[in-house]
């Protein structure tokens, strides 16, 4: 229930990273990492293969706009969340002259970080693992993420509190595991056991296998059927725990992964079963700093790499010429940032010219609002419309005067229904009075997020989308007030009397803020017939020069599938 954003992933401490050093270090002797790749003149396109899936006259268009002027091609890339930073990283390492532009006053999109009274607030991703994604960004810059970001491993991963009370540490020790499980059910250890068999089959052929593929024709999705196959991923997650797990509340441990990614366990394809594997194999961890201590990481890159990044920068309109994007409109001065996409009025600013556009934004609003509909065919306001969208996000950040030294990290306050629950959220956007929670608090980890004695917090709970049509300025403070009572009487104590700091995030932000189409957390809901070739393309199915990463284009939500598409852009984009 943790947005990743990109809900959230990364790495290990110092004991994990040394796995992974040998793992880069090995790729830096193939010749696929240089430390001099980040030098002008050095820069190598490492996929010249890839003529397969990027057209000769794409790439002749390419040259032909600035090569012929001794230039490097100019690429511009909007949005600067984990998916934008990590693409203009390996943009400008490939040979691009490159430009970032972010609509808010720092980096990070839904990893933005809010500071407020002397807290400090992640204001999305928590949740990080697959360290390696990122750690290949430091080491295609010559560098090595351990030497800048200290990131340390949760144990447990996070604490489950069913509405009974009872609660279930989910960690990577398997015996450990067990013991959890016997305090349940001890006959369903055998099929836990059976469970990551299949998550680690998951995890090989979804995710090692396809999670950097661009699926960008039929020809991918053909390849990828066998694996599909054997995933049985017209399945759903539920089904595929249901099959091992018996007893209902162990069934809700080990299903509400998707809720990490925007998807509902009933709904989504069971390959995301990989998640129980990616967190096995390489942990869950928190940077020393917050999630904000790898955004402000990776800005850290990019000026190593000389790319600027402009602030308080919204594009108004992806220019296209022939059928070819060749720059983007920015709004106007008197631009005013938050403003509802709605009341976005005819007028633009200054225009910015580029051989490419790479959007980190969510790609139905792109689509919608920064592209007229005479340019895109496949992505017509209709199909647009007919997405099946992801949940919605309330989010309330609250710093407390004293501490609390029972909660953990990472918590779960769940509801005694479940599927109901998901089911009033994800078809019937109904906002209920009941609710399951996800409590974060990193102060568990470092405390230097919060004043000295005081805990950072923050907690999420899943609500409809803006389909609900909720009014949320004119529920919110209650929705929060219901939330405090409820947390009050299980895990925080008093915590009326020492709450001194407060700012809350709706569905509604998410649309004027982050320009989230129907206020949807996780862009289009990770369903199958929404995944890989039927999700939005790396490169665009209509527009030349055009590319798109993040959460809503393929792979998808979370950290590691956002670094992920930045990995699939490098397939079908033209070498510089």
């Amino acid at each position: 229930m943790a947005p990743a954003s990109t809900p959230h992933e990364g790495h290990e401490g110092h004991e994990g990273h040394e796995g992974h050093e040998g793992h880069l270090g090995h790729q830096v002797q193939e010749g696929l990492y240089s430390p001099n790749l980040h030098r002008p003149g050095l820069a190598k396109c490492r996929h010249h293969a890839s003529s397969e899936q990027t057209p000769f006259f794409e790439l002749t268009m390419l040259n032909a706009s600035s090569k012929q002027q001794g230039l490097r091609p100019k690429a511009v890339v909007i949005g600067a969340g984990f998916g934008g930073l990590a693409s203009a990283i390996r943009l400008s390492v490939k040979g691009y002259d490159v430009e970032v532009l972010e609509k808010l006053d720092a980096a990070g999109g839904r990893a933005y970080v809010h500071h407020q009274d002397g807290f400090t607030f992640d204001a999305g991703p928590t949740i990080i693992t697959a360290p390696f994604l990122l750690e290949e960004l430091w080491a295609l810059c010559g560098k090595r993420m351990a030497d800048e970001i200290d990131l340390i491993k949760m144990s447990p991963f996070y604490r489950i509190r069913f509405y009974n009370g009872e609660t279930f540490d989910y960690s990577d020790d398997t015996e450990a595991m067990c013991r959890e499980i016997a305090k349940f059910d001890a006959n369903d250890i055998a099929g836990y056991h059976r469970l990551m068999q299949a998550a680690d089959q998951c995890k090989r052929l979804g995710f090692e296998e396809m999670g950097d593929v661009a699926f960008d024709s039929y020809k991918d999705l053909l390849k990828a059927l066998p694996s599909f196959v054997k995933m049985r991923a017209w399945k759903s997650l539920y089904s595929l725990v249901a099959e091992n797990i018996r007893h209902p509340l162990l069934r809700v441990a080990f299903s509400f992964h998707p809720l990490l990614i925007g998807g509902n366990p009933y709904s989504v394809t069971r390959a995301y079963a990989l998640i129980h594997s990616l967190e096995k194999t390489w942990g869950v961890h928190s940077p020393m700093g917050g999630t904000g201590a790898l955004v402000k990481g990776l800005v850290g890159l990019l000026a190593h790499l000389k790319v600027p990044i402009r602030y308080n920068t919204a594009v108004k309109r992806i220019c296209i010429e022939d059928g070819k994007a060749c720059g983007v409109a920015l709004e106007p001065p008197e631009w005013t940032p938050g403003v509802d996409s709605s009341k976005r009025h005819n007028a633009e600013g200054e225009r910015i010219d580029a051989d490419i556009v790479v959007c980190n934004t969510d790609s139905a609003w792109t689509y919608k609002h920064l592209i007229a509909p005479e340019h895109r065919k496949h992505w017509s306001d209709a199909r647009i419309d007919r997405g099946r969208y992801s949940m919605g996000l309330f989010v309330w950040y609250f710093g407390t005067n004293r501490t609390y030294p029972d909660v953990p990290h990472h918590m779960m306050v769940l509801a005694e229904r479940y599927k109901t629950l998901l089911h009033d959220i994800f078809k019937k956007h109904h906002l209920s009075e009941d609710f399951s929670l996800y409590l974060h608090r990193p102060t568990a980890t470092d405390p230097s997020l919060a004043p000295a004695g005081c805990d950072t917090f923050y907690v999420l709970a899943p609500v409809p989308n803006l389909d609900s049509r909720t009014d949320w300025p004119a529920i919110s403070e209650s929705f929060r007030q219901s939330i405090q009572d409820h947390l009050e009487a299980t895990v925080l104590e008093n915590l009326g009397q020492h709450i001194i700091t407060s700012k809350v995030t709706t569905p509604l932000d998410f649309q004027n803020r982050l320009y989230s189409f129907k206020g949807a957390g996780f862009g289009l809901e990770p369903l199958l017939t929404q995944s890989a070739i039927f999700r939005p393309h790396n490169r665009s199915e209509d527009i030349q020069g055009l590319y798109m990463v993040g959460a809503s284009t393929h792979p998808g939500a979370g950290v590691p599938g956002v670094l992920m598409s930045a990995k699939a852009l490098e397939k079908v984009i033209p070498c510089a």
